[in-house]
């Protein structure tokens, strides 16, 4: 991994410490910008559903005029370190920003792996959509 990789295990995680208390907030995630900003997101659990907290550092992005997401981690609460994306995070990563690397397990097993490493064999939104 490389030293910004490091960086955003270490933003996410003091996130996760700082902000995610109590069961509606559990997840915390931080995303790198190509030109290097990074976007925080937490989760909002909710009994009827809710969105996790990759997809809500993808919302924040975009409210910050970012379009191009580079890296992506997600850091659970009560110290549990870095957490895999579920299915729905994985698909929407691969749709919406198919050159994301993805910082997936743990201590010195971590690494950064491109998200369609996450989803082989995955559905492509964008190769089903007509020519406009």
């Amino acid at each position: 991994m490389s030293p910004e990789d490091r960086e955003l295990v270490e933003a996410a995680t003091a996130l996760a410490r700082t902000r995610c208390h109590g069961d509606h907030h559990t997840m915390a995630a931080v995303a790198r910008a190509r030109d290097g900003r990074l976007v925080h997101g937490v989760n909002v659990y909710h009994f009827t559903g809710g969105p996790c907290a990759e997809l809500v550092a993808l919302g924040a992005a975009v409210t910050q005029g970012i379009q191009d997401l580079v890296a992506i981690v997600a850091v659970g609460d009560r110290e549990r370190g870095v957490v895999p994306p579920c299915g729905r995070c994985r698909q929407v990563l691969l749709d919406l920003h198919p050159g994301l690397r993805v910082i997936v397990g743990h201590g010195d097993r971590m690494r950064a792996v491109p998200v369609a490493e996450l989803l082989p064999e995955s559905y492509v939104w964008a190769d089903h959509q007509g020519d406009d």
